[in-house]
């Protein structure tokens, strides 16, 4: 049940507003990929893959070239952007286990509870990874969970309940197993395997589709010929195939377009594709140069193309607002024997920016950003306004008139004037936070990394992390992050750091 009723909420606060009729507001469709680096699209200057379809909304809109996510990680980049809180101010925002419970509990107000509050219908579709059902390893993935979507906003429902690299590999619709196979109930633990159950590291023969790295942890239980992190038991005719998950996606997403087409909605579509595993549909693999990272970013093309033309068959293409962004930066060698760093041939996931997921360079969260609506935007501009995840909640709400509940999105500020193009009140920094959660704060001229004694590099991965024992400050004129400046510019290094005590505070 609710444990907030937003219209009769006591305590509310009214975002100052530039709302428009309830009969003039635009659905509201958020894509947001999953590691796709902020050189990965065409439009922002890849060569190596071509990305149609998100070049035509870019064309229609506005691309945005200094736009954030709040984390270089997925977790807590979803946790932020959904609720309008740094994740950082919680110790239980790191990336998620497949069987975590909810992350965003039902007390909290979202931001879809705010677009449900202003008459929207909402959906979450695609990949999810914020935690289901009410307890950490005790969900009971054979009947209703007690806790979910239904709780913080979400009218419907269709998601993977973490990545695709982690069990459980079922989707779940509105709280319930999808396509429930009763003849094989699921069992999944993250702590032990389940006797009898063959794994990637005991059994490599059975990977026919993708073949794990060594010691990087997707060696567990085996789902679809590919290892994967946690065990898993069950699921039937449940378990998604790797290759149908862009489909099963995109097919929901169309079906909830074209049953709410009469009435303002709210989408909050997540793709998979370029997260690994790796392994799109047969239409797509062998196409591209880069190998199975290339495949998938086309595959990802492809899913913005069929989003875009459902709007428009659905006859509300001019009057629905897109958001195209990514959840954090790209990396490359993951955890599967892809060929994916092998085969680049001179492409950069991060574009010419440092570092890459995980980092607290730049590479870790600048990402690619696009805003469309033919009825509020011109198209074919560029912005170097600042921009981050964190105020999307605030400026929507500021777009609906909403009436937010005192405390909630307490990190975010609305900045919708920013997002139809105008560089007027642009934040004047963002915070971000890498994986190992050190802190950076972002101006439009410098960027300060806090001190950290974390490892430099990611082995692995081949990641640098930005982590150092010294305070780092980079002239951001200059792109690449390059030169430590902070020994030349002490005043601006005491002004950045005491900017992130505030936030801290």
């Amino acid at each position: 049940m609710r444990k907030h009723p937003y219209i009769l909420c006591s305590a509310l606060l009214a975002l100052p507003t530039m709302a428009t009729a309830q009969s003039e507001r635009p659905n509201v469709v958020f894509i947001l990929a999953d590691d796709l680096g902020y050189g990965d699209l065409s439009c922002y200057g890849a060569s190596n893959v071509s990305t149609p379809h998100v070049d035509r909304l870019a064309s229609q809109g506005i691309r945005f070239t200094q736009a954030h996510a709040v984390a270089a990680t997925s977790t807590p980049s979803r946790y932020a952007l959904l609720t309008g809180e740094y994740s950082w101010r919680r110790p239980d925002t790191d990336i998620a286990a497949g069987n975590a419970k909810m992350i965003i509990g039902p007390q909290q107000f979202t931001m879809a509870d705010m677009f449900h509050a202003a008459g929207y219908r909402t959906a979450a579709i695609g990949k999810w990874h914020l935690g289901l059902g009410d307890k950490t390893g005790q969900q009971d993935w054979n009947a209703p969970l007690p806790c979910g979507l239904q709780d913080i906003g979400f009218d419907y429902h269709y998601i993977m309940a973490a990545t695709a690299d982690r069990v459980p590999c079922v989707f779940i619709e509105n709280g319930f197993v999808a396509n429930y196979d009763p003849e094989a109930p699921i069992e999944v633990s993250y702590e032990r395997n389940f006797e009898g159950e063959p794994t990637g590291k005991d059994n490599p023969e059975l990977l026919y589709n993708l073949k794990a790295c060594p010691n990087h942890g997707h060696n567990m239980s085996i789902v679809n010929g590919i290892g994967r992190i946690g065990y898993m038991k069950g699921g039937g005719k449940a378990l998604w195939k790797d290759e149908d998950i862009a489909d099963s996606i995109t097919s929901h997403a169309i079906r909830f377009i074209e049953e709410n087409r009469d009435e303002p909605f709210f989408l909050y579509l997540c793709t998979n594709d370029i997260h690994v595993p790796r392994f799109p549909h047969e239409r797509f693999r062998g196409k591209n140069m880069m190998g199975l990272r290339g495949d998938a970013i086309a595959q990802f093309d492809w899913t913005v193309g069929q989003i875009t033309a459902a709007l428009e068959k659905a006859g509300i293409a001019d009057n629905t607002l897109i958001v195209l962004t990514s959840d954090n930066g790209p990396v490359v060698n993951d955890g599967y024997e892809d060929r994916a760093e092998e085969l680049l041939q001179g492409h950069s996931p991060a574009g010419p920016l440092r570092g890459n997921k995980y980092s607290a360079f730049e590479g870790g969260t600048r990402v690619p950003f696009i805003v469309a609506w033919p009825n509020g935007i011109q198209g074919g501009k560029e912005s170097r306004t600042l921009m981050s995840h964190i105020d999307l909640f605030a400026s929507f709400g500021e777009m609906l008139g909403a009436r937010i509940p005192k405390g909630a999105c307490p990190d975010s500020r609305p900045h919708w004037a920013n997002l139809m193009g105008s560089d007027r009140d642009a934040r004047p920094y963002v915070v971000e936070q890498s994986l190992s959660h050190t802190l950076s704060i972002r101006t439009p001229e410098w960027k300060y990394i806090e001190p950290s004694n974390r490892r430099a590099f990611m082995e692995l991965e081949k990641v640098e992390t930005g982590n150092s024992p010294e305070p780092q400050l980079y002239d951001m004129s200059i792109e690449g992050e390059r030169e430590n400046v902070a020994t030349k510019h002490p005043e601006i290094l005491q002004q950045l750091q005491e900017i992130l005590e505030q936030e801290r505070k």
